[in-house]
């Protein structure tokens, strides 16, 4: 298949089928805009909205989501709209700002498989990935994370075991579980860092946000119903097994997410699903030199103005990349970009749902930040960099004996961070044990691995 660049001009590309990206999307071509939709998904959704293959034959793939209806009504509309061209399969790797912009994507693996889309504006909706915070044991097979456990079940129709420990900190978790129990896997703990105490400085934004209320209670019902215990002020601090996990240590945490001496207990199960909440997803941004701001958890986000407005003129941004809050407050910005992209007033509506979700995002993410005790878990045997194996002892003694004073220098002298994930999965937890903020990810040319033979292409 030939390199292709688009000789058409949209008014708007949004990158990102979730949510975010799939109400944006709508918004403006329901204002007359054309519009370019590109994902690297093969399917509308995104992570969140993930569902079955159509040949797998699920016959109720709405039960495995939250808010599903409000999916269908979008993808419905989307796929009959003339001016909306869906681009899946399209992996943005980097962005070209100007008068259009340019956007090139990597379709496959060959040469050809190489595309370039042009846009007058630019609509960022690139969500958010899972946040690793190692330990002994994290390698082990059956160990997967949270959402990971959900994206089997959603778009696999598979469970990562039967007997499933779900641990970490953040909402996710009781999502998770409620899932997986649903499904018929049995869990024998929800273990959660914090003790939920940090929702109670916020009631207000609590009794602004019943929906959220509602939810948790949806999820803490069908627990209850199946026996789920909640273990708060708790952490996985050692997975067991040879060639696959087998039990977990879990043990007490104080204040700081330190593990308390004698507190330790065994648990047995077939697999583990972890996370510690969500960082969004900035590689593009970052490299366009879009201005960030840290949340209330460290992480870093997008700054965007009243009207989702980047620092860099022409690109807008909504949803996760502007801080984790959920698929309302994503879907409330995409339609709200999408009017300042168009020059139309922005809806009461989405004004008042971007208003209340994100302070509850912050209340969220305050409530869950981890705790910096959390470093005393990690062995000095543990892989930290799963893809270049690096330990935890190297990064210590890289900071420690010769001088590094952040993450990029941990990473130069240790490839923590140099491998096929380019640091997704362990940026945060160098950026700790490095004795430094999670901060501002580093800028690369390249969001995505791309071919070799594609970069070359003399025609693109």
């Amino acid at each position: 298949m030939p390199s292709s660049t688009s000789e058409q001009c949209h008014d708007l590309a949004v990158i990102g089928a979730g949510p975010a990206g799939l109400a944006a999307a709508d918004a403006a071509a329901a204002l007359g805009l054309r519009v370019a939709l590109l994902d690297a998904g093969a399917r509308l959704g995104g992570q969140y909205y993930r569902h079955p293959a159509p040949e797998l034959g699920a016959a109720r793939p709405e039960k495995l989501h939250h808010g599903w209806a409000a999916f269908a009504r979008l993808r419905d509309r989307l796929t009959a709209n003339p001016l909306v061209d869906h681009l899946p399969g399209h992996h943005v790797w980097a962005a070209e700002a100007g008068e259009p912009w340019r956007l090139h994507a990597t379709r496959g693996p060959e040469a050809g498989d190489r595309a370039t889309v042009l846009a007058r504006a630019v609509l960022l909706a690139t969500g958010a990935h899972e946040r690793h915070l190692p330990f002994p044991g994290w390698t082990l097979p059956g160990v997967v994370t949270a959402g990971g456990a959900q994206a089997m079940l959603k778009s696999g129709l598979v469970l990562p075991g039967r007997r499933i420990v779900v641990a970490g900190s953040g909402p996710l978790l009781l999502a998770a579980a409620s899932s997986l129990v649903a499904a018929g896997a049995r869990v024998p703990a929800i273990v959660e860092a914090t003790s939920y105490l940090g929702y109670a400085r916020g009631l207000p934004v609590l009794v602004g946000n019943p929906g959220k209320l509602a939810e948790g209670a949806s999820h803490g019902a069908r627990l209850l119903r199946h026996g789920v215990r909640l273990r708060r002020s708790s952490a996985v601090v050692e997975a067991h097994g040879t060639d696959r996990v087998t039990g977990v240590t879990v043990a007490r945490l104080d204040a700081r997410w330190q593990p308390v001496p004698g507190t330790e207990r065994r648990i047995a199960c077939d697999a583990l699903a972890i996370g510690h909440g969500l960082v969004p997803q900035l590689d593009l941004a970052v490299e366009l030199g879009a201005e960030t701001v840290a949340g209330p958890d460290g992480a870093a986000a997008l700054k965007v103005d009243a009207q989702q407005r980047t620092s860099v003129p022409g690109l807008w941004a909504a949803g996760e990349t502007c801080g984790v809050g959920g698929a309302d407050l994503a879907l409330a910005e995409g339609v709200l970009a999408a009017h300042s992209v168009a020059g139309r007033p922005a809806p009461a509506r989405e004004l008042t749902i971007r208003r209340r979700r994100r302070a509850f995002a912050a209340l969220m993410a305050a409530a869950h930040a981890p705790g910096p005790g959390w470093t005393r878990w990690v062995t000095d045997d543990t892989d930290v960099c799963r893809c270049e194996e690096v330990p935890a002892r190297a990064v210590r003694e890289a900071v420690e004996a010769l001088g590094a004073a952040d993450a990029r220098t941990v990473k130069l002298l240790t490839r923590a961070g140099m491998g096929w994930c380019q640091g997704r999965m362990c940026g945060p937890a160098v950026a700790c044990l490095s004795g430094g903020p999670l901060g501002r990810p580093d800028s690369r040319p390249l969001s995505c691995p791309v071919p070799l033979a594609q970069l070359a292409d003399p025609d693109a």
